[in-house]
Formats: C-alpha cells, structure tokens, sequence
C-alpha cells in the first residue's frame, strides 16, 4: 500500500511541513495527507512547495477538508471550486468532505434531498477540476451505515464521488469492515487506519473532542494494540479481497501525543506484515 502522514495529527504542534516531510521520506511513508486549513495556509507561504515533495519522493495523497451541505448556496460552490483549485495546486486528486453533521437516520426525506443535491453540485465542480470528491464514512453523516453510504452513492449519482473506507468507523457503525469493503470496494480511492482500545471509547474520535488541545485521548491506540483485529482485516485485504490493494492510498490517522514514534512503529509493524503477505503469495520455486 501507499501509505500517507496526516498533517492533521500535528494540529497542536508547532511543526513544519519540511520537517514533516523529511520524517515521513526517512520513515517508509509515500505521502501527506493535507488537512485542507494546512493545505490553504501553506499555498500562501514560498517556503515549502509541492516541487519541494517532490523532489524528496513524496507527494500530496489527499486534502481533507469540510465542505457545507447547508447555508448560501454561491457561497458554498465557490468554497468548493477554491478548495479544487488548492487540491490540484499541491499535486493531488482527491478532495475529502463529510457528508453533513447529521445521522442518517435523523434526517428527514426533504433534507436528505437537500444534502445529496448539494453533493452532486460539489461532484460537478470536482469533475471540472480532475479531482474526486471522497466522501468518508464517518459518524453523525449520511454515511454513518453501511446501507445509508450505499444509497448516498446511488442519490448522488456522479462518476466523480468516491469513498474514502475508515476501518474504524466503519466498525463503529457497526458493520463487518471486510462485508463492507466488499460492498464499497469499486469506488474506495483512499483508507482511514486507526484504532481504538475499546469499543465504548469510540466517542473520543468526534471531531469536537478531536480538534480541542483539551481533549481527551483515552483509548487511542496503536494500529495493532487495539480493539479491532486490524490483522485480520489486512490478511483479508491482501490475500483475499481481489482490490489491487498494493496501489491503494491509505493514511495512518493518529490523534494521540508521540506522534513521531506512534506513527514510526505502526508503519514498520505494516512492512512486516506486507512482507509476509508477498512472501505467502509467491509460487515456490521447484529445482
């Protein structure tokens, strides 16, 4: 897999991107994850370019950013159309969104309407730009169930809106990720990979108590120390699943302190595990 470094897991850190990228190329990472306030800000300052990524190997996977499914209609196409242009200035060709801040299940027929119609405009704006729009699945939005992710898909209708798979959430909404993987597959263009020590922990992954320098952290985990059997769901992925997984973007979305480290040995427990899957799949040879 094409693994990325999330800008966003040093929102409360005082870090520069060069430092950053220096880590994520000296530390088995292929890419950045640009939160879209880092990806806006940075877009205004010389110091560090994409020419700058590119030239140590790396390159923008993604801008994550928050596009309204609500308020002034102009107001918000042209919010969209800035953040593609921003998202193609970096290099990259997805542009992530939530879909809303409502459950699924708490919205009504003509709301729902609204928020997908919305999304389809956003899709259009995207297609003008050469970029997906990623859509993630994630708590207290329309794609928060499994069945509601798929009837989002099939509303919006656009070749341009593709799925971006958080394991976690995924987990949380309390769907078999590897059924779900299954049924998303076709349009999953990028993977969210985080961990939890318990289930009834979850909560701590709202993004009111993520973004807060306050908030709490308890049971953020390490991929592989968690909750979830993360082994078991790459075993699937890579043996089983028949996605061309070793192309597949996915970023490690750690929220914790010990960034550095955190990320450092969740990326070599990967490379061993890669490893090991390959090595299963190799025919032997005969003398």
């Amino acid at each position: 897999m094409k693994y990325s470094v999330c800008t966003i897991s040093f929102r409360h850190q005082l870090i520069s991107l060069e430092r950053i990228a220096n880590w994520a190329k000296a530390h088995q990472f292929d890419a950045i994850e640009l939160w879209g306030v880092h990806a806006k800000n940075l877009r205004q300052s010389p110091d560090f370019t994409l020419e700058s990524l590119v030239e140590k190997g790396l390159s923008v996977s993604m801008v994550s950013d928050y596009l309204p499914l609500d308020g002034d209609l102009n107001v918000a196409l042209e919010s969209a159309k800035s953040l593609c242009t921003i998202t193609r200035s970096w290099g990259a060709k997805k542009l992530r969104t939530f879909s809303g801040n409502k459950p699924s299940a708490g919205m009504s027929v003509a709301e729902r309407a609204a928020c997908t119609k919305r999304l389809r405009e956003y899709c259009k704006i995207a297609e003008d730009y050469g970029v997906y729009l990623i859509v993630e699945t994630h708590p207290n939005t329309l794609a928060d169930t499994l069945a509601s992710t798929l009837q989002l898909i099939e509303e919006v209708n656009h070749p341009a809106l593709r799925i971006n798979f958080d394991v976690i959430h995924v987990w949380e909404m309390g769907s078999d990720p590897v059924f779900a993987l299954n049924q998303l597959a076709p349009l999953i263009e990028h993977m969210h990979f985080k961990n939890i020590t318990q289930r009834n922990l979850l909560n701590v992954f709202s993004p009111a108590n993520v973004y807060a320098p306050a908030g709490s952290r308890e049971g953020m985990t390490p991929l592989f120390n968690g909750e979830y059997d993360f082994k078991q769901f790459l075993a699937y992925l890579m043996k089983e699943s028949g996605v061309p997984w070793q192309n597949m973007d996915a970023s490690l979305e750690w929220f914790g302190p010990d960034v550095f480290t955190t990320l450092d040995n969740d990326r070599k427990e990967l490379a061993k595990l890669e490893s090991h899957f390959i090595q299963q799949s190799q025919p032997e040879l005969t003398v």
